[in-house]
Order: structure tokens, then C-alpha cells, then sequence
């Protein structure tokens, strides 16, 4: 008895090996962890239980009968964060350049399977040289079944890729598929062909960083959603984020204690809207004064900065934000941030996590290359997704809602259950200058009677008490008490049930 447990623990020890110290030695010098490490971190200590650590591929061609490595390059299996259950598969650039070969696949597809059917979320450490070449097409066919796997569990659990090394060609559709990409800066990079490729096929001289590293990623493509400076870094902000989701969507997000008042009040808050219409403030200081100890988990940050996206807790309970931002664009909405922030709201949706929208925009940005580019269906996209989301949804109005963007950010009319203004708030077609143009025309030549015409136009409709009257603004509120009256509207909505007609699936513009 004794000889077989040595011969497990000797077994285990060279599957905990991977390709040999030497390859560990390489990736300590590039300044990462190896795969095992990245879980020791990125887990709750001593909670990590593996799955299929002597799984060897079946390859005998071009020699890999004799290249044989227990794990197959991917370390997989669960564990918890914070106590709570996580999937997790981690890829060993140790083995074979973390090449996905048919059972690296399996392997992969297994605890997949396992996360749908046991409600829990999945986060896949990316560190791969791509299809194992000496597969063919039994590589290929692997990428597909992990593809599918994918495609079954969106919107059913949380996943979570992080690209902590190379991902090209069709690896990359994995983590594509996903709810959240993060990179890690100057050691990640993500295309679909490679510098070389693009050299020979478009005659583009371009590195791999240029082309598919983190800061292309979170700030040009918005394939990822932030990036981080190390390993370490970013494994503990997926720790962060996990501890604001749901572990599946039939469950509510995650209560935490919370050590702030639910009624602060926030004297800066109502001198925050400056009193030059066309000067900009920065959202996120609203945001922060909002959230419970102003903490606040930003989803691209890089990306389309004129909108903010990202996660706080109101009363310990997770709430998804989405903000237009005055200091860029003068918070315009436009292609990237109407694509940005759909698939923000309808990631909260299919999670039930309320959304807070923070309203100050100016309108649609003007100009051929928006509408060339499709502005009128990437701005129908946060159209639908706001229309179609059933979780409770309140909106407070700082400043402009003009046009036909107030509509879409999270209007009345569609479903907002709690709209609210400040006293700051102008709810009108557009602005007061170009309204009185159009419709007092014959005066133009008249500057004494335009701006006669201007003011009498401000003081009916640069103001929140028009669509008050209407209804379309449940109450203006005064900004310093801002936190309490979000607070209180979320918490009346705790029991909301609202239903969509019976449908396979929509249909949203993409």
C-alpha cells in the first residue's frame, strides 16, 4: 500500500511540473506565473480542487507519442472566491506552449458542463500558443466544442476570461464569447492572424502589441473590458468583480455588509452642475458619492470614455451604473459608446442586476463618420437593450437629456420604474439656441429679438418641470440627497416581476 501512495504522490508531483523547471524557469523571467501559481492566487487559499491531472492526449503522429506531459497543458477543476463556488480551467504555456490538443479540450468542456449544471461561474486563465498543429483538425473540432460550451452558458453563469499570455486564431473566440475579457499590459496580446500573416497577406508592418495588446484592446477594438500591469494584479481584481456577480441567473447578486449611511447626504453634490451650461464635470465623482464607500468596479474604462459603465453596491447589494460623461464628447452618445454600454445593460439583465443610469446628454454626436459607420443601429442597440430589460431600472437626470437621446438612456418610456431630475435638469428637443432658430426663423436677422426668444425658450423648457408635468419625471429631487432617494426606490424593487412576450429570442440590431 504504501509503494502505491508514493507512486500517486510521485505522479502528482510531475503533473504539478508541467513542462519541466526549466519552462517554469522561462516564464518566471517574462514576469508571470505558471498556471498553478495563477490559481493559488486567483482562489480562496487551499480551496482549489483539480480535475484530470493525469489526462494525456492521444497524439501519436510527428513524434508526440513520445511528448507526453499528465494535464495536457490546462489545469482544471474548482474551487471558491470568497467562499463562493467558481469553475476554472488555467492553460500551462509550460506544456507545449499551452497548444489546445482534443482532450486539453475535453477538459475545458468538462467543467464547463459541470458549472451550467451546478449554477456557478467560470474564469479561464488564457496562456496559449493556439491549435495544437500536430492535431489537425482534431484541434480545430476541440476549439469548436469549447465555442458551443460557451455559447450554452451565456447568460446562464458568469465567464470570465483572462488573457494573461498569447491567444490568437480561433482561441480567441473563446474569451470573445465571454462576458468579460481582462489583459494583462505588455505580456498579453490577442488577433485572429498574427504579425507576420498581416505583413504577407496586406504588406502592414506591425508588432503584436500594436496589433492585438492590451492597450489596442481596452481603448481602439473594446474587445477587452480593462488591463492590468501584472498577473497578480489582474487575478486579484477578477476576485473583486466575481464578489459583485450572481453565481448564476437565477440567483440575486451577492448581499455584502456595508459600513455607509443609505441616507449621506451630499452637500457637493448640489454645486456639482456647473452653472455654464456647455462647461463639463466629471461623472465619476457622482458615481463615487453615490456608491456605498465610493467604491465603484469600471467596466472599459479606456473605451468610449464618454459613457461610464461599471458596478457599485447600494445597501450591500450590487447595482449596475451606466453614466453619460460631459468631460468627453460633452457626454455625446455615439457608435462605441451605444455598443459599449448595450452590452453593459444586457449583461445586468440577464443576471438581475438593477441598473442606475446617470443622465447629461447632449444628444447623438453629429458627422458623416457616424452616420457611415452606422450610428443609427449601434444607438438602437442601447434602444433595445434598455426597452427589453425587466430588472428595476431608475434613472436620475443631472443635467441635458435633449432629443432622441433621452429616450434611449433608460426613459420613462422605456420601463423606467423610477425617473427622477435634479432641479439642474433641461428635458427639451435641444437646446435652447438652435430651437428658437428653427422655429422663430424669420427673426434671425434680429439679434435683440433671438435672444429675446432664447430666454423665453430657457425658462419654459431649460427645466425638469415640462416632462414632470407630463409624468415622464416621477420627482425632482434635490442632488445632496441624491443617495438616499436611489437607495429607497431600489430597495420598493426588490419584489419587481416583469415579463416579456413569449419569444425564442429577439432580434436586437446588432
Amino acid at each position: 500500500m504504501k509503494a502505491i501512495l508514493e507512486q500517486l504522490e510521485t505522479r502528482r508531483e510531475q503533473a504539478r511540473l508541467g513542462g519541466g523547471q526549466r519552462r517554469i524557469d522561462a516564464q518566471h523571467a517574462k514576469g508571470k506565473l505558471t498556471a498553478r501559481e495563477r490559481l493559488e492566487v486567483l482562489l480562496d487559499e487551499g480551496s482549489f480542487e483539480e480535475f484530470d491531472m493525469f489526462v494525456a492526449h492521444r497524439c501519436v503522429d510527428f513524434g508526440m507519442d513520445k511528448q507526453k506531459y499528465p494535464g495536457d497543458g490546462v489545469v482544471t477543476g474548482w474551487g471558491t472566491i470568497n467562499g463562493r463556488l467558481v469553475y476554472v480551467f488555467s492553460q500551462d504555456f509550460t506544456v507545449l506552449g499551452g497548444s489546445l490538443s482534443a482532450t486539453h479540450a475535453q477538459k475545458i468542456c468538462k467543467i464547463m458542463d459541470m458549472a451550467i449544471k451546478n449554477g456557478a461561474p467560470v474564469i479561464g486563465l488564457n496562456d496559449s500558443g493556439g491549435a495544437r498543429i500536430q492535431e489537425g483538425v482534431d484541434a480545430l473540432g476541440g476549439y469548436a466544442d469549447v465555442f458551443q460550451k460557451n455559447i450554452e452558458a451565456s447568460g446562464v453563469i458568469p465567464q470570465i476570461s483572462v488573457i494573461m499570455g498569447p491567444c490568437a486564431g480561433g482561441a480567441v473566440y473563446s474569451p470573445a464569447i465571454t462576458d468579460f475579457i481582462f489583459m494583462v499590459r505588455d505580456s498579453s496580446y490577442m488577433f485572429v492572424t498574427g504579425p507576420d500573416v498581416v505583413k504577407t497577406v496586406t504588406n502592414e508592418v506591425v508588432t503584436a502589441e500594436e496589433l492585438g495588446g492590451a492597450k489596442t484592446h481596452t481603448s481602439r477594438s473594446s474587445v477587452a473590458d480593462g488591463a492590468f500591469d501584472n498577473d497578480l494584479e489582474a487575478l486579484l481584481e477578477v476576485r473583486r468583480l466575481v464578489d459583485m456577480l450572481p453565481l448564476n441567473n437565477r440567483e440575486k447578486p451577492p448581499v455584502r455588509p456595508f459600513f455607509d449611511d443609505q441616507a449621506r447626504e451630499e452637500p457637493s453634490l448640489d454645486t456639482l452642475v456647473p452653472d455654464n451650461p456647455n462647461a463639463p464635470y466629471d461623472m465619476h465623482e457622482l458615481v463615487r458619492k453615490l456608491a456605498d464607500e465610493g467604491d465603484f468596479f469600471e467596466i472599459q474604462a479606456d473605451f468610449a470614455k464618454n459613457i461610464l459603465t461599471g458596478f457599485i453596491r447600494l445597501e450591500g447589494r450590487t447595482v449596475g451604473v451606466v453614466a453619460n460623461q460631459p468631460m468627453v464628447l460633452a457626454g455625446c452618445l455615439d457608435i462605441g459608446s451605444s455598443r459599449k454600454a448595450a452590452r453593459f445593460v444586457r449583461f445586468c439583465d440577464a443576471f438581475e442586476i438593477p441598473i442606475l443610469t446617470l443622465v447629461d446628454v447632449p444628444g447623438f454626436l453629429p458627422g458623416t463618420a457616424q452616420e457611415y459607420g452606422g450610428v443609427i443601429k449601434h444607438g438602437a442597440k442601447l434602444l433595445f437593450a434598455y426597452g427589453e430589460a425587466t430588472v428595476p431600472k431608475v434613472t436620475v437626470i443631472t443635467r441635458k437629456a435633449y432629443g432622441g437621446a433621452y429616450d434611449v438612456m433608460a426613459s420613462k418610456h422605456l420601463r423606467g420604474d423610477f425617473n427622477y431630475a435634479w432641479p439642474t435638469a433641461e428635458i427639451a428637443v435641444m437646446g435652447a439656441k438652435g430651437a428658437t432658430e428653427i422655429i422663430y426663423r424669420a427673426d434671425l436677422g434680429d439679434p435683440e429679438k433671438i435672444a429675446e426668444h432664447t430666454k423665453n425658450y430657457e425658462d419654459r423648457f431649460a427645466n425638469p418641470f415640462v416632462a414632470a408635468e407630463r409624468g415622464f419625471i416621477d420627482e425632482v429631487i434635490m442632488p445632496r440627497n441624491t443617495r438616499k432617494r436611489v437607495c429607497r426606490a431600489f430597495a420598493s424593487l426588490r419584489n419587481k416581476k416583469l415579463g416579456n412576450p413569449w419569444k425564442k429570442h429577439d432580434n436586437i440590431p446588432l
